[in-house]
C-alpha cells in the first residue's frame, strides 16, 4: 500500500494545481465565449490553433511518452549526470526540429488551413492565415515544455509541470479582460504566443533544482538518442493519426451550421475537465512508477500499479459521464450563455457534450493503458490500436453527421473509443497474461449502479430545486452546485456500501486521522 498512498499524496498535488489551471482555463473559455461568441471568428481562431499546433502537439506526446521511461533507465544504468547530458542533448535537437516545423508551417500556411478547413472561403480564410502565422513560435515553446515536463516528471517531481497551466491561463484571462475589445481576435493569438511562453519558463527552477545545467551538445549518435527516434516514430505516427481525425472532424464540422466548430470545440473541452484533473493526474503520477517497475522487471509491481490506476479512473470517471448526460444543458446554460454566447450556442454545446460524455470512461482507460505499454518501451501497439481507432470514428463521422449533424461526430469519437479501448485491453492481456480482469470488471459494475442512482437523484432534486429558486444565474447555480454535491456524497457513500477497495482504503484513512485527532 505504500506504492498506492505515494501515487494518492503526488496525484492530489497535481489534482489541486490541475484543477485550479482547469478552473481558470474554464473562466478562459467563458470569457472567449462571451467576447467573440460562438461565431465565424472563434470558428476561425480555434481552426488556426489547430494548424499551428497539430505538427508540435503530434511530436510533443511522443517526446513526453518516450523520455519518461528512458530518462528513468539512464538514471537507473548510468547515474543522474548522465541523464542530464541526455537532456541537453534531446533540448537541443527538438530545439533546431522546431525551427524547420516553424519555417515550414509559415511557408505553406494557406495550403495547411485549406486541409483543416475545406469550408473556409475569402475573408475568413485570410484570417486563418494570419492567425495560423502569428502562432507559428508555439511550436517551438511546446517543444521545451514538454522536454521539461519529461525530465522532472521521471524524477518524480510533479509541481511544476502541474502548476504550468496557470501563468498560461492568466495571461489568456489578463488579455480578454484588459485588452481584447482593442485588439480583437489577433490580439488572442498574439497572447496565446505569450501564455505558451510561460509553461517553459515556470518549470526551469525545479530543473535547476534537480541539477539541470544547460549545455550545448548535439550528439546524433548518442545511443539514447537514437532509441528514442526508434520509440518515437510509432507514437509520432500514432499522434499523426489521431491529428488526422482531429482535421476530419473540424473539416466536416465546418461545413455545417455556424457555430458547429465552436459547440465541438468547447463540449470538447468540457469533457476535458475530468480527463485532465483527475485521468492525467493519476496517469502522470504512475507513468514513472510504471516505468521504474519496467526497468527493473518487476511485473508483479507492474500489475499492482496498473490495477490501482485503472479501478482509480473508473470511479473517478463513471460518475462524471452520467453527471454530464443529466446535467449537461444546465451546465453550459449557466458557465457560458451570457454575451454573444446565446441559447442556439447553449443547445448546440449541450448537445455534444452529452454524445462525447458516452465514450468518456473509453477515452480515460484509454489513456491510462496507452501509459503501460509505453512503459514497457512498447511504442507501436498503441500506434496501431490508434490507427483502428481513427478508422472507426472517420468512417462513422462519414455515416452519422449526414443525420445527426455536429451530435454525430461527437458520437462518432466516442463509439470509436469504447471499440478500441476493448481492444487494447485483450492486447494487453496477451502481452501481460493474467491482469485479474474480474477486479476491474467488479469495480466498474460497483460504479456503474452509484452512478446511475446518483444520477436519478441528481436529476430529481435538480429538477425539483430550479423552479423554486427561479431563473436567476445566481440561484440556479446555488441549485446545480447543490445537486453535484448531494451527489457526489451519495456516490461515493453507495461506492463505500458496496465495498470498493480503493474507496475503502481512503475512507479507512480519513478514519484513521480523525481518531489520531
Amino acid at each position: 500500500m505504500s506504492k498506492a498512498k505515494k501515487a494518492a499524496k503526488s496525484a492530489a498535488i497535481i489534482m489541486f494545481f490541475t484543477l485550479a489551471s482547469k478552473f481558470l482555463g474554464f473562466l478562459r473559455e467563458v470569457l472567449i465565449a462571451k467576447k467573440f461568441g460562438s461565431g465565424w471568428e472563434t470558428d476561425t481562431y480555434f481552426i488556426a490553433m489547430t494548424a499551428t499546433t497539430m505538427i508540435m502537439t503530434m511530436v510533443g506526446t511522443a517526446i513526453n511518452t518516450t523520455v519518461i521511461p528512458l530518462f528513468s533507465e539512464i538514471e537507473v544504468k548510468h547515474g543522474k549526470e548522465r541523464k542530464i547530458d541526455y537532456m541537453n542533448n534531446i533540448l537541443n535537437v527538438v530545439f533546431f526540429i522546431a525551427i524547420i516545423i516553424m519555417i515550414l508551417g509559415w511557408i505553406f500556411s494557406p495550403a495547411i488551413i485549406k486541409v483543416v478547413a475545406r469550408g473556409f472561403e475569402g475573408k475568413q480564410f485570410d484570417l486563418a492565415v494570419k492567425l495560423n502565422r502569428i502562432g507559428i513560435p508555439i511550436v517551438l515553446f511546446m517543444g521545451m515544455t514538454y522536454i521539461f515536463k519529461g525530465f522532472l516528471e521521471s524524477s518524480e517531481s510533479f509541481t511544476a509541470p502541474a502548476a504550468m497551466s496557470l501563468p498560461f491561463n492568466l495571461i489568456y484571462i489578463g488579455f480578454l479582460l484588459a485588452l481584447a475589445s482593442k485588439y480583437g481576435i489577433v490580439g488572442l493569438m498574439v497572447s496565446s504566443v505569450v501564455a505558451a511562453l510561460s509553461q517553459v519558463l515556470i518549470q526551469i527552477p525545479s530543473a535547476k533544482r534537480l541539477g539541470y545545467k544547460y549545455r550545448f551538445k548535439i550528439d546524433l549518435k548518442d545511443r539514447y538518442l537514437r532509441k528514442a527516434l526508434a520509440l518515437t516514430i510509432p507514437v509520432l505516427i500514432g499522434s499523426a493519426i489521431n491529428e488526422l481525425n482531429v482535421i476530419v472532424d473540424k473539416s466536416l464540422a465546418s461545413g455545417l451550421t455556424k457555430g458547429s466548430i465552436s459547440a465541438l470545440t468547447y463540449a470538447s473541452r468540457i469533457n476535458s475537465i475530468v480527463l485532465g484533473v483527475f485521468v492525467m493526474a493519476i496517469a502522470t503520477v504512475i507513468f514513472p512508477m510504471l516505468s521504474k517497475a519496467s526497468n527493473e522487471e518487476n511485473m508483479e509491481s507492474l500489475k499492482e500499479i496498473m490495477s490501482y490506476g485503472i479501478n482509480i479512473v473508473l470511479i473517478v470517471t463513471i460518475p462524471a459521464t452520467i453527471g454530464l448526460i443529466v446535467l449537461a444543458e444546465p451546465f453550459v446554460r449557466i458557465f457560458f450563455q451570457r454575451g454573444a454566447f446565446d441559447s442556439t450556442a447553449t443547445l448546440m454545446t449541450s448537445q455534444a457534450v452529452i454524445f462525447y460524455s458516452i465514450g468518456m470512461v473509453g477515452m480515460a482507460l484509454k489513456i491510462m493503458l496507452n501509459r503501460v505499454f509505453y512503459s514497457l518501451q512498447d511504442t507501436r501497439t498503441p500506434m496501431i490500436n490508434g490507427a483502428i481507432a481513427v478508422g472507426i470514428n472517420i468512417g462513422l463521422n462519414l455515416i452519422l453527421v449526414r443525420f445527426m449533424a455536429h451530435r454525430g461526430l461527437a458520437l462518432a469519437t466516442s463509439i470509436s473509443a469504447i471499440f478500441t479501448t476493448l481492444l487494447l485491453i485483450n492486447s494487453l492481456r496477451k502481452k501481460l497474461g493474467n491482469i485479474d480482469i474480474k477486479n476491474y470488471l467488479s469495480c466498474f459494475i460497483k460504479s456503474i449502479i452509484a452512478s446511475i442512482i446518483m444520477g436519478v437523484i441528481v436529476y430529481a432534486i435538480y429538477s425539483g430545486l430550479s423552479p423554486i429558486l427561479g431563473v436567476k444565474k445566481i440561484l440556479d447555480l446555488i441549485a446545480f452546485l447543490l445537486s453535484v454535491g448531494i451527489g457526489s456524497v451519495i456516490y461515493f457513500g453507495l461506492c463505500y456500501l458496496f465495498k470498493i477497495e480503493e474507496i475503502n482504503f481512503i475512507m479507512d484513512r480519513l478514519k484513521l486521522k480523525l481518531k489520531l485527532k
